[in-house]
């Protein structure tokens, strides 16, 4: 793997290159993670870096995804809570949620507030069984944020979502795979070992393909039968003409592995 360092000031993310996956590493696990504006910056750099890389697999350090957003850096009665989410978090989730190629996030310990919208903005949401979800913002008074309602709902549907909203109940891995929230929940000594071998898995298949089911996926949550229908024909147009495609015949019809390359 190849390591390398995103920001001048103190290293909040890491990066690591490890063939066809970029893995990018929250690194402030003394704060559980959270979420300053130094690192949506590096955030931001990280993601600028990933160049050719054909997956992305997110995850923390330490003890915690991330525990959100770090209150105590948090101008008290002066900051506009509106353009801190508009101008600073909205544009990191919504880079990562139409990222053209496979996202993956492995959660750990507490995901909560900007840290659920972190990992959630990924494809595909890999929890350690003893994980833990929730909406802690009743606690504080404040309206979840982050992308929250909109995940909550189309996962959970409107009313799981607002019990977990009132009662700011914390899920576990385990209770979170079971409603739907998340892909999958694994002991926490395989969690890594598991995204990893997911994330490569996506990155040496056939991502072109990949992405346009990322993007008939995300359609799909407001679109209707028809339209999905048709958004499926236009994309298997695409892929009928590429390099993958044919590999795919090829491999199939000579009986071996196929070798795509993601065009």
């Amino acid at each position: 793997m190849l390591t390398k360092e995103v920001g001048d000031m103190a290293e909040l993310v890491r990066v690591t290159q490890d063939g066809p996956v970029c893995e990018i590493a929250l690194n402030r696990p003394d704060r559980l993670n959270a979420i300053n504006d130094e690192m949506v910056l590096q955030l931001h750099r990280a993601l600028d870096g990933i160049g050719s890389a054909r997956a992305l697999l997110l995850w923390g350090e330490g003890r915690a995804f991330s525990a959100g957003r770090d209150l105590s850096e948090m101008k008290l009665g002066e900051e506009d809570a509106a353009r801190v989410l508009r101008e600073t978090l909205h544009p990191l989730f919504l880079r990562i949620y139409t990222l053209p190629i496979p996202t993956f996030a492995a959660v750990q310990g507490a995901c909560l507030g900007a840290g659920l919208g972190l990992a959630f903005s990924c494809d595909v949401v890999i929890a350690a069984e003893d994980a833990m979800f929730a909406s802690p913002f009743a606690r504080i008074g404040a309206v979840l944020d982050s992308g929250g309602h909109f995940h909550f709902v189309r996962s959970l549907g409107r009313q799981r979502a607002m019990d977990l909203i009132y009662s700011g109940r914390r899920l576990t891995g385990k209770e979170a795979e079971a409603m739907g929230l998340v892909s999958r929940a694994v002991p926490a000594d395989q969690l890594l070992p598991t995204a990893r071998q997911l994330a490569q898995a996506a990155a040496r298949g056939p991502t072109l393909a990949f992405r346009l089911s990322k993007r008939i996926a995300q359609a799909a949550m407001v679109a209707d039968f028809p339209t999905v229908l048709d958004l499926e024909a236009e994309a298997q147009g695409i892929v009928a003409r590429s390099y993958d495609f044919q590999e795919g015949v090829r491999s199939f019809l000579e009986k071996r592995e196929p070798s795509f390359r993601g065009e």
